[in-house]
């Protein structure tokens, strides 16, 4: 099989996926960050499968290119996008107990921080839901290594797909180019996983693919709660 055939059926193997999804488990809804793999899926469902519905998390702590690109996304496709925000409540509380940037002082700070900030408003957008999909894949992370297509989330209590599990990193930047899609310009500066802005950073030639992400901690602790069960 041609490098070629190879990409075709990786895009219609995925675009099944989604086709059975959207038949078989609506109400479902795709969990953005808005990273690179997430803007191929996201230009995916909108081809394919629109009536998936699409929800970010706004912790509050993002990057200020993250919300540019959020705009871009907007312009492009629409307001497609809901997002989802923490608690108030619970970020004043974190805030009280830890301090502001009491994350950097040990896992269960941090863990703390992300049940917070991102959990809390997960467990909102999940309310009522089938199905939720994300962008993760295998190639991510020792703690994704055995990430599987389709698993129930005994958490939420719902069937939960990664349809992009078994892409590649060039997969993802293959059909980004080819599609001429959005996606945040960190990437341009040696990031690789972006997530919240005091807790990511570029990583250098070399690193796994989320050295940027806590890295300050083990990368077998490289989670924040919304996938506590990815291996």
């Amino acid at each position: 099989m041609s490098d070629e055939q190879h990409f075709a059926q990786l895009i219609g193997e995925t675009t099944a996926t989604l086709r059975q999804i959207e038949a078989d488990y609506l109400p479902a809804t795709f969990a953005t960050s808005l990273s690179a793999e997430d803007m191929v899926l996201l230009d995916l469902i909108q081809r394919y499968t629109p009536r998936i519905t699409i929800f970010s998390i706004d912790t509050g702590r993002l990057h200020a290119e993250t919300y540019e690109l959020h705009q871009r996304i907007r312009a492009r496709y629409g307001p497609v996008i809901c997002t989802f925000y923490p608690p108030a409540d619970a970020v004043e509380r974190y805030v009280e107990g830890y301090g502001i940037n009491g994350f950097y002082s040990s896992v269960e700070a941090r863990q703390a921080c992300c049940h917070a900030r991102k959990v809390l408003p997960l467990q909102r957008a999940l309310h009522g839901q089938r199905a939720w999909l994300t962008g993760m894949r295998r190639e991510q992370a020792v703690t994704r290594e055995q990430l599987p297509l389709k698993a129930f989330d005994e958490a939420h209590q719902l069937t939960k797909f990664n349809p992009l599990a078994a892409w590649r990193e060039g997969d993802i930047w293959r059909y980004i180019h080819s599609h001429d899609l959005p996606y945040n310009t960190l990437y341009e500066y040696g990031y690789r996983s972006i997530g919240c802005a005091p807790c990511t950073r570029a990583v250098t030639v070399g690193e796994d693919l989320r050295a940027g992400r806590w890295w300050w901690e083990a990368p077998e602790q490289k989670e924040c709660g919304l996938h506590c069960s990815a291996r």
